[in-house]
């Protein structure tokens, strides 16, 4: 025999002998049972949440939208202030001769007019404002669903995948639990029990992180629904009849320049440039306030007149007056000019804006329906042409190796391209349904996504 081979035999001989010895001290998979009970935490499919009822939820609690609601209050208040009519203002004035009795007292009252369209533009400019912020509100209500949705789904495929790893995970306990009988028995060697050891091992602590990637998806889901970390959630749903026939692209295109808010909040801030002009040009323009009051003066000389009897008496007397006029301010020097430029600048911005919001909503539907088709396309191929093949040869492959045609490495392998498989299937049904909830916030739909 030559020493290569000398040399192979005993290489695998201490290989085994340490393989064996190292069973003693490995911790058995038994101390830590995979514990199913911890889906209960999370998936209800009878009781539990599902992502409409998320999303009204998110929609009443949600404190950023709140705050946008009392924003819009504030808005028509603003309307209601800007209705209202000018005060008018009062002056009460008097004088009093040091070193004599004459004295005299006014009062006085003036009123703005408000010429030249001033109400009405002032009027017009609150309630363009007010539309903004209603289309504002819509819009965050519309951005606020999506994330819902979004996230409920992560929180569901992290549901999947951790029930996904505790069904393997029990699994691979159940055939260690034979393999063990088999190596006691001495059926076979105590390297197959080890290698099935390290499996199972490999799974508990895949099934930690998919644990812990659940945790934080529900954690942040509960952010959205302004619930605190510590309240439960329970969600329920899944992804199946994920494929549906799309809209006509240009149809739906249309609808979402129709009815996105944040195109329409576009339009609004277009209609306030043009009223904030319009305001601006009032400012310039002749506006006047009428005055009216009342005087009475006490007056007298230092001289004695003589009266209709004869006699003498000072020469004093009370003097009553009705005062009115008119203020005019006329625009010779500051016709607003300043005011109107910028108004006007501020018009063209918001029609750019508007244009450029046209061409992105455009490109937003176009991407969520090309990443729907491509993402729909390439789940069935993995449906049909994958997941069930890995499965069916899985399959095989353990009834072969349990026959003995076959030994436990490559069954191993096996399973794990399989477990590889299942997670990328679940990933990819994510990946269909966000694009469905995709193609929901750019249409601005509410029938795409239901799931």
């Amino acid at each position: 025999m030559s020493s290569r081979i000398i040399n192979k035999v005993l290489f695998f001989w201490l290989l085994i002998t340490a393989v064996e010895s190292s069973i003693v001290f490995a911790q058995t998979p038994t101390d830590v049972p995979a514990n199913n009970k911890t889906l209960s935490r999370y998936l209800d499919q009878t009781a539990g949440m599902t992502a409409d009822e998320a999303v009204r939820i998110a929609l009443e609690n949600n404190g950023e939208l709140a705050a946008m609601r009392n924003e819009l209050d504030a808005g028509r208040g603003l309307v209601k202030q800007a209705a209202l009519r000018a005060n008018p203002s009062l002056e009460a004035s008097g004088t009093k001769m040091i070193g004599g009795a004459d004295n005299s007292q006014m009062v006085q009252t003036m009123l703005p007019l408000e010429l030249g369209g001033r109400r009405a533009a002032r009027i017009r400019v609150a309630k363009r404002e007010l539309a903004v912020r209603e289309k504002a509100v819509e819009d965050r209500e519309r951005l606020l669903a999506s994330e819902v949705r979004v996230k409920f789904g992560e929180a569901l495929a992290a549901t999947l995948k951790l029930k996904f790893t505790e069904d393997t995970l029990n699994a691979a306990l159940q055939a260690y639990r034979l393999v063990q009988a088999r190596v006691t028995e001495g059926k076979i060697a105590p390297l197959e029990e080890n290698m099935t050891l390290v499996e199972v091992n490999r799974l508990r602590a895949m099934r930690e992180n998919a644990a812990g990637t659940t945790e934080i998806a529900f954690l942040e889901l509960r952010n959205l629904l302004g619930m605190k970390p510590e309240e439960p959630l329970r969600i329920r749903g899944n992804f199946d009849n994920l494929i549906s026939p799309l809209p006509v692209l240009a149809d739906a295109t249309a609808n979402a320049l129709q009815e996105r808010p944040d195109l329409a909040g576009l339009r609004a801030m277009e209609d306030l440039g043009a009223a904030q002009v319009e305001q601006a040009k009032t400012g310039g323009r002749l506006d006047a306030s009428v005055t009216s009051g009342y005087q009475r003066m006490n007056s007298s000389f230092p001289l004695n007149g003589i009266t209709n009897t004869g006699g003498l008496r000072p020469i004093q007397d009370i003097f009553h007056y009705f005062t009115f006029g008119v203020t005019l301010q006329l625009p010779v020097l500051n016709k607003n000019q300043g005011a109107v430029e910028a108004a006007i600048a501020m018009r063209d911005a918001a029609r750019n804006r508007r244009e450029f919001g046209e061409l992105v909503v455009r490109r937003e539907v176009a991407t969520a329906f090309a990443r729907y088709e491509s993402s729909a396309k390439a789940m069935e191929i993995f449906r049909v042409g994958v997941r069930g093949q890995a499965n069916a040869n899985l399959d095989v492959v353990r009834q072969t190796y349990e026959l003995g045609s076959r030994n436990l490495m490559e069954y191993l392998v096996e399973q794990r391209r399989y477990i590889d498989i299942e997670s990328e299937f679940i990933d990819m049904q994510l990946a269909v349904y966000q694009a469905k909830v995709e193609m929901l916030r750019a249409t601005n739909s509410s029938d795409l996504t239901k799931k």
